[in-house]
């Protein structure tokens, strides 16, 4: 399972709450899903990517970190809190048309839609989307799920 790791870890709102508050220190940090390269960490803040429904979750990554061209069932939404995310569009990682996202952007990439990333420095995302969620490699030699 993809966020297998994450399943006792997750900070989930549960339907009696009517907000829930996640400080910095309550963060737990795990390393990353098996989609992505090893060094990569994250923490689900709500829901359960593995299931139907909305999902937060931030993602930590190294310094030069890349995520091959690939694409998602549904649309994700990506917003940069630290260090800069090159987003590029395309089946092939082409840093000349890839656009600088430093902290503070917002992405929004639709269902489908064939994307590549990097990063210069090191790099926290949020993603928002609707699970299950699922990433597919345009070439799935670059699927690091297939190299064990």
């Amino acid at each position: 399972m993809l966020f297998a790791a994450m399943a006792a870890l997750v900070l989930t709102a549960h339907p009696e709450q009517d907000h829930v508050i996640v400080t910095p220190e309550q963060i737990v940090w795990v390393d990353g899903p098996s989609s992505l390269l090893p060094g990569s960490k994250m923490a689900i803040l709500e829901g359960d990517p593995t299931k139907a429904g909305t999902f937060v979750l931030r993602i930590k990554l190294p310094d030069g970190f890349k995520i091959m061209p690939h694409t998602h069932p549904k649309d994700e939404r990506v917003t940069v809190l630290s260090g800069t995310l090159y987003l590029g569009m395309g089946g092939k990682l082409d840093e000349k048309v890839a656009k600088a996202m430093p902290a503070g952007s917002f992405g929004l990439t639709k269902s489908g839609m064939k994307h590549f990333g990097y990063v210069k420095g090191a790099t926290i995302l949020q993603l928002q989307g609707n699970g299950p969620w699922a990433v597919e490699y345009v070439d799935p030699a670059d699927d690091p799920r297939k190299k064990k």
